[in-house]
């Protein structure tokens, strides 16, 4: 895991340490406050996709969902609750 994409939440706090810690070295955060946001694109060098789930509005979430699957990244729905982050990872490694 290298890339990973957080789409939602104002701010991430130690989220983001923990993250790093876990393996990924590049992490993109979109808060999704702004309507423009729906137009944003996936990186192509992302990984995975994170949407918090607590923090980001049904529009959003849904043009996202769409744009993962249409260039096939894996795409997981949490709470910005590092215990619903971290059982996410775990099944994700769990794969490999």
């Amino acid at each position: 895991m290298t890339s990973l994409l957080v789409v939602g939440a104002d701010h991430l706090g130690n989220i983001t340490d923990k993250l790093i810690d876990s393996g990924f070295q590049e992490i993109i955060h979109l808060d999704g406050r702004k309507v423009n946001m729906v137009k944003r694109d996936i990186p192509e060098h992302v990984d995975i996709v994170f949407v918090m789930t607590d923090y980001v509005n049904h529009n959003l979430a849904k043009a996202i969902k769409q744009k993962a699957k249409s260039k096939d990244k894996p795409i997981y729905f949490v709470k910005r609750s590092w215990s619903s982050i971290h059982s996410v990872i775990e099944k994700i490694e769990k794969r490999k």
